[in-house]
């Protein structure tokens, strides 16, 4: 994944509790906030990748609050992810603690490749609790070169509201298999099209003649996310 260009980081170091254990996050509160976004980073890079940053300074300056949060083996520097089985409770206690964090704002919930998948996974196996909606920056529908639709199996269990920020040159999502799979979930499922996009949201720098590019994916991005979220039912006054 290509980095955007450098954002300072504004947001204020958070220790997650996960259990026995504590996870490291970072709170970016943006003023007048409408939503908190619990939002995980992908295999191949942390929380402190310039595309997270550039997110979350987009989406404070469109009212939304982040806590990004990251997986054990990137914060100790390894170069694999965390398997799947230990993640999935990280994604869980990310949210819960991000509702403790803003009790009065919108819950969303998922993230750039893989944190976004493994919050997915989490919340079909047992409800997040006050999750509002899932928000994916490039859903890993397939390994690439392997299309396949099982990674998506377990949304039909999901009984909330979905947006895909994909590219429509995604090589881990086949235009024709996430078709499908949005198809398949019915009016859940919402898509925001980042034109000649790759898996990273990155688009190419000279944009090829016979097909539309979307000139900011960031931006673009950002902009979708706050006004799904939005929308999405006020949260209870308890």
């Amino acid at each position: 994944m290509a980095a955007p260009p450098a954002l300072p980081d504004l947001a204020t170091p958070v220790d997650i509790p996960a259990g026995d254990r504590a996870i490291a996050g970072r709170l970016w509160t943006a003023p007048g906030a409408h939503t908190i976004y619990a939002l995980g980073h992908g295999a191949g890079a942390g929380m402190h990748h310039p595309f997270m940053i550039a997110i979350a300074a987009a989406l404070a300056a469109r009212g939304v609050t982040t806590l990004r949060w990251e997986m054990p083996a990137m914060t100790a520097g390894k170069r694999l992810a965390d398997r799947p089985a230990v993640v999935r409770p990280l994604a869980r206690a990310a949210c819960l603690h991000a509702a403790t964090l803003a009790p009065g704002l919108r819950l969303i919930a998922g993230g750039k490749s893989m944190g976004g998948r493994m919050t997915s996974e989490a919340h079909a196996a047992a409800p997040i609790p006050g999750l509002a909606g899932l928000a994916f920056l490039g859903f890993p529908l397939h390994p690439a070169g392997a299309p396949a639709s099982t990674r998506g199996a377990h949304l039909a269990g999901v009984a909330l509201p979905m947006l895909f920020v994909s590219g429509t040159r995604d090589a881990l999502a086949e235009p024709a298999l996430l078709d499908a799979l949005l198809a398949a979930l019915g009016p859940r499922a919402t898509r925001c099209p980042i034109h000649d996009g790759d898996h990273g949201l990155e688009v190419p720098r000279r944009p090829a003649p016979d097909r539309p590019r979307t000139a900011d994916p960031i931006a673009t991005a950002a902009e979708a996310i706050a006004a799904w979220a939005d929308a999405l039912p006020a949260p209870a006054i308890p």
